[in-house]
């Protein structure tokens, strides 16, 4: 396998708080690695290690053959990085952002500006790049980071929650972005909060909680961890609940559970769509009538709160992200 990034064992300690504790990971060349976890899980202190930000207490970490520690300015020359928060200039236009990255890069004044104008277009600026970014949107901006980290073309490319804060309609311009990046052999390393962000862009995904990858696997890998389906029962009527189990109970493969405020029934299952006629007739054949009724496969939230017992949102004890 033609690996891109390579940990092992990487510790990272701030005093008492352990931030990391002994993280393997493995990213083939090309390939989108999604690591989720809690805010103050470690996701942001391995991305700072492994872009040279930061030395481990513990553990070793190469970037394209590279050893991070060893030779970091190479390091450096391989990798882009887009964190969190845009980095751009607010007082310097889209154009004058990107040729000054250029320059920093030593890529000569034509050179410079010629990719300035390339990564404009590709990025949906170029109305733009005349403006000063104070003018633009949040999207925007991010896109415009995004640009900034490819500058020079760099074969691995750091995602440090890319979409924080963006609207859903950004968000998915945003996504559409990096599945081209990956699609022209960019291999990815993201960090992010949002479950349908790795469900869509990730090739893998690793679950990072307490400093600990806690679970690795492709999206549907980690869902069949959580296992079965789910029967997802809405009632016309809240005193009907428990009439509602009892009719549906034998269909289950685990108790049901009621919530009152909700309205709901959710109900371990395995046999899908048959499952669902199957309940719908008895439940018409008692006279109990539903709003909304359907059949539920595990999702990203669902592993989220099986391993960790938290939400991605959720402050952890951690220290750094």
């Amino acid at each position: 396998m033609d690996v891109a990034i390579e940990v092992a064992g990487l510790v990272k300690r701030y005093k008492e708080v352990t931030a990391l504790d002994g993280v393997d990971l493995q990213v083939p060349r090309g390939t989108v690695l999604g690591l989720l976890g809690p805010n103050g899980a470690g996701k942001t202190t391995i991305v700072r290690i492994l872009t040279t930000l930061l030395q481990p207490d513990e553990g070793s970490a190469t970037i394209d053959g590279v050893d991070v520690l060893a030779n970091p300015r190479e390091v450096r020359r391989r990798l882009g990085l887009s964190g969190q928060y845009a980095a751009v200039d607010e007082y310097l236009t889209g154009f004058e952002n990107l040729d000054m990255i250029g320059r920093l890069y030593h890529l000569g004044r034509k050179h410079s500006r010629e990719r300035a104008r390339e990564l404009l277009a590709q990025f949906s600026l170029t109305e733009a790049g005349d403006r000063p970014t104070r003018t633009y949107s949040g999207g925007m901006r991010r896109r415009l980071d995004l640009a900034g980290a490819l500058v020079a073309a760099p074969p691995i490319l750091f995602l440090d929650e890319p979409t924080t804060g963006l609207d859903p309609r950004s968000r998915t311009e945003m996504w559409g972005v990096i599945q081209r990046l990956v699609a022209d052999g960019t291999t990815l390393l993201l960090t992010t909060q949002y479950l349908e962000e790795a469900d869509v862009l990730a090739d893998d995904i690793v679950v990072i909680d307490h400093g600990r990858a806690i679970a690795r696997g492709t999206a549907d890998q980690l869902k069949a961890q959580v296992g079965g389906e789910r029967l997802e029962l809405t009632v016309s009527d809240p005193a009907q609940l428990d009439d509602v189990v009892r009719v549906v109970s034998p269909l289950g493969v685990a108790p049901a559970v009621t919530e009152a405020h909700r309205r709901s029934v959710t109900m371990p299952v395995t046999g899908g769509v048959k499952v669902l006629r199957q309940a719908l007739d008895q439940l018409e054949t008692e006279g109990l009538e539903v709003d909304d009724a359907g059949v539920r496969r595990p999702t990203l939230d669902d592993v989220f709160l099986t391993l960790t017992g938290s939400t991605t949102g959720d402050d952890a004890a951690g220290a750094g992200q």
